[in-house]
């Protein structure tokens, strides 16, 4: 996946400044039917792709964490509702409480973000019948994965949801990496990385919880 967004940020830059460079030579001939600096030209687009590329100081990479991460937080969220009805263990319910308390806000806050930028939020598609969320984004779950922690109870309902939050955090992670790697607003690589830590924490609380070290 990473690949295939940097292939297409590549694509959007190209064009962008393609476009750029028609733009100036379009003035430069209105101004001037004389010789132009060629040169002089070329090095002037490279700036306005930039900033073309960077309006609001973000890029594609920003606005696909954004949307993504939104979409899996909201599936972090349905899971720790679950949790709070059907775990058997305070410890689970607790570390719900919590997963839900960072997860909520982050949802508003990048839901900001994708409104100032001019892009769509994505609709809230969790439960809908027939809609699966798990292809595309690491650590989803699917929609079988899902009814099969909504009916169970007690005790293997907290290993279930703690095996599955395990991996729903891996994939948060590694989404999160992403962004770092190829993100340019500030407060998302920020974010990104409060992500990293948070979560990188739970799973190692979660492990323990279920034995594994």
């Amino acid at each position: 996946m990473t690949a295939r967004r940097k292939l297409i940020r590549r694509t959007a830059l190209a064009a962008t400044a393609g476009v750029a460079a028609l733009v100036l030579a379009a003035c430069g001939g209105d101004s001037d039917s004389g010789g132009h600096d060629m040169g002089s030209m070329a090095s002037d687009s490279s700036p306005s792709a930039s900033a073309s590329a960077k309006a609001g100081g973000h890029a594609d990479a920003d606005v696909d964490f954004a949307t993504e991460m939104i979409q899996h937080h909201r599936q972090a969220v349905d899971m720790a509702d679950l949790a709070a009805d059907r775990a058997s263990s305070q410890e689970v319910k607790d570390l719900a409480t919590k997963i839900k308390g960072a997860q909520d806000p982050e949802i508003k806050t990048m839901s900001g973000w994708l409104t100032s930028w001019g892009e769509e939020v994505p609709a809230d598609m969790s439960g809908m019948e027939g809609h699966d969320m798990s292809s595309g984004m690491p650590g989803m779950m699917s929609n079988e994965d899902m009814d099969k922690l909504e009916k169970a109870s007690g005790a293997a309902f907290d290993k279930l949801f703690l095996e599955m939050m395990v991996e729903h955090h891996e994939g948060a992670i590694e989404m999160a990496e992403t962004e770092k790697a190829d993100g340019e607003y500030g407060p998302a690589t920020k974010l990104a990385d409060d992500v990293i830590t948070a979560q990188t924490a739970e799973i190692e609380q979660m492990n323990k919880m279920l034995g594994k070290s």
